[in-house]
């Protein structure tokens, strides 16, 4: 890894090794990797300046060479039942949200890995806005930092994040790399500290990547089902016309194998008419009743001109109940956040329709006519 004068090394994308090889590059001990890192995430600490335990040369040296970017906070939502969300506008362009969920026991956090999403799932906000870019590991790792450093400062509570997610805006495995390079620093002791069951990744079913992940890191794993036959999923999850579930359920059985304690968390969005009818829950058992699984019921979260509708509560436990006639561990997600814009990628899109309104109140000046 280098770095030159005009593009300095934004030290958030360098996991563990990646950093001693940094610092190694610059004539100094792979030791000066550690103090690094623990002044970055465990003392939360981006000035050079103040990291006290480095040499004096090379922290007069850092700045030229490294640099700490964060991103800038656009909009921020606070929800009645405690939930936060962030637009948070990245250096090199574009915005990506970020959501708190505080619950008794842990506060989870949401995190986004790309600007959009290419996936075109039919029932998404963020689909609407087409990919615009991956982001980068040090995008994805900013996005912890500047949520830790606000609740400290906002809550007092010196941990208050116990759980990451890779839920927010994109598909996490479409940008494989950077999530392995993030999820990484997200485990390592030096950095964030969190244990590999409390870090998840949630994915739509690239298979190939899905069977990369189990060999390259040990994280907790969710898949976007939301169908429980081919029909009715590739109108819904249209990668699944390149990955059938036949394929999908086959990579989640060799992703378990690995660990006899592991389960797959199966997301299931709700939707009126659609997908939660009797015999879908049906299906449904039958696909999953062999399988290490736990079903997780989301109630849909609309977006201003979808086609689809939240199924009734009543409809929700009813299909609940036929899975749980089966045996299977059954959640349904407890609604967060309506009051801010609850779909993800839904505050981005209407920030990003007030910026262009206001470019668009700006008089235009033509020239040379």
């Amino acid at each position: 890894m280098t770095s030159t004068a005009a593009q300095p090394v934004n030290l958030f994308g360098l996991d563990r090794a990646a950093l001693e090889a940094f610092v190694q590059s610059h004539g100094e001990p792979t030791f000066r990797a550690r103090q690094l890192m623990q002044w970055l995430y465990q003392k939360r600490v981006t000035s050079f300046e103040d990291m006290t335990d480095v040499s004096k040369k090379f922290r007069a040296r850092l700045p030229q060479i490294a640099d700490v970017r964060l991103p800038t906070l656009e909009a921020s939502q606070l929800s009645a039942d405690g939930t936060r969300k962030w637009v948070l506008r990245l250096d090199s362009g574009g915005a990506i949200e970020t959501v708190f969920i505080p619950e008794a026991n842990r506060g989870t956090l949401c995190i986004s890995s790309q600007v959009g999403c290419a996936l075109d799932c039919a029932f998404c906000s963020t689909a609407q806005q087409g990919l615009q870019r991956n982001l980068t590991a040090a995008e994805i790792v900013s996005q912890v930092w500047f949520a830790i450093r606000t609740l400290v400062d906002e809550l007092g509570n010196d941990r208050p994040i116990s759980n990451v997610v890779f839920m927010g805006m994109g598909e996490p495995l479409a940008n494989y790399q950077q999530v392995i390079t993030a999820i990484r620093l997200l485990q390592d002791d030096l950095g964030f500290g969190l244990s590999k069951r409390r870090v998840t990744v949630s994915t739509s079913g690239l298979v190939p990547f899905m069977d990369r992940l189990a060999e390259d890191v040990d994280t907790a794993l969710a898949v976007s089902l939301h169908a429980p036959n081919d029909a009715l999923r590739n109108e819904l999850v249209p990668i699944n016309r390149k990955y059938p579930i036949a394929e999908l359920m086959a990579a989640c059985k060799r992703y378990t194998q690995r660990d006899r304690k592991m389960h797959i968390v199966y997301e299931y969005v709700m939707l009126d008419g659609v997908n939660d009818g009797d015999a879908e829950a049906r299906q449904l058992a039958q696909l999953l009743k062999h399988m290490p699984a736990k079903i997780n019921l989301i109630p849909f979260n609309p977006f201003p001109e979808t086609r689809f509708r939240r199924s009734s509560a009543e409809r929700i436990e009813a299909f609940a109940h036929i899975l749980r006639k089966e045996n299977l561990l059954v959640t349904t997600r407890r609604t967060r956040g309506d009051d801010i814009d609850a779909a993800c990628g839904q505050l981005v899109g209407r920030v990003a329709s007030r910026q262009q309104r206001r470019l668009s109140d700006i008089p235009v000046r033509v020239t040379g006519a």
